[in-house]
C-alpha cells in the first residue's frame, strides 16, 4: 500500500478536481480540493507549466505540513505561437471557457486557418512542506476543431481533438478520456513514482 491514503490537490477548477479523484480511486487515495481544505487561491507567477504548479503545492504543503499535489495545465496551438500555454485560463475572458474557445477560433481563423496543429500539456508537481518536489508531465497532440462539438469534460475539451481520433474531448467518457489525456499521462507517471518510493 502507499504511504498517501490522502493527498491535497491544490485546485479549486470542479473539472480537474473531479479527473485526479477519478484517476486515484482504484489506488485508495482519497483526494481533498483547496475548498475542502480552506487553501485560498494563489497567484500563478511563474514562466512555466511547472513554476505554476509548483508555487500552487508548495503553498499548501507549507500550510498542512503534508506532501501536496497541483498541476498547472494548457492548450498550446502552433500557428499562434504555442499560446495561450500558461495563460490558458487567462486567455479566456472572465475565465468563461466558451467565449475562450470562440476568441481562439476566431484567432486562428484570422492568423493561419489551415495550420491547426495542437496539443494539450499539463505538469503535476507534487511538492513536501521542505520545498522539495517532483514534477511529472503529460502531452497528447491534436488538432483544433473548427467548431464546438460536445457537451462533457471541461475548459477547451469542445474544440480539440486528439491525434488518432475524429472526435473532440467533449465527446470522450471519462474513462476514455483519462486514458490519453495530458493529465491522465502525468498522473500515471506521479502513480510509478509512488508505487516505486512511497511504500509502506
Amino acid at each position: 500500500m502507499f504511504k498517501f491514503k490522502q493527498l491535497i490537490f491544490a485546485s479549486h477548477n470542479q473539472g480537474k478536481i473531479t479527473e485526479i479523484r477519478e484517476l486515484l480511486a482504484p489506488y485508495g487515495i482519497e483526494i481533498l480540493s483547496a475548498a475542502d481544505v480552506n487553501i485560498p487561491d494563489v497567484e500563478e507567477t511563474g514562466k512555466t507549466f511547472e513554476e505554476n504548479a509548483y508555487i500552487k503545492a508548495l503553498a499548501a504543503a507549507r500550510i498542512h505540513n503534508i506532501p501536496c499535489l497541483a498541476d498547472d495545465s494548457g492548450l498550446c496551438v502552433d500557428a499562434i505561437g504555442g499560446r495561450p500555454g500558461v495563460y490558458t485560463a487567462r486567455y479566456a475572458p472572465n475565465r468563461d471557457f466558451n467565449l475562450g474557445m470562440d476568441r481562439l477560433l476566431k484567432e486562428l481563423n484570422e492568423t493561419n486557418p489551415q495550420n491547426r496543429a495542437a496539443h494539450f500539456s499539463c505538469v503535476l508537481v507534487v511538492a513536501y512542506p521542505n520545498g522539495s518536489y517532483r514534477s511529472f508531465e503529460g502531452r497528447v497532440d491534436g488538432n483544433i476543431a473548427t467548431k464546438k462539438t460536445g457537451h462533457a469534460g471541461f475548459g477547451y475539451d469542445p474544440i480539440f481533438i486528439p491525434t488518432g481520433y475524429s472526435r473532440s474531448f467533449a465527446e470522450f467518457n471519462s474513462d476514455e478520456k483519462n486514458k490519453i489525456s495530458h493529465r491522465g499521462r502525468a498522473l500515471q507517471k506521479f502513480i510509478d513514482y509512488i508505487a516505486e518510493n512511497e511504500k509502506d
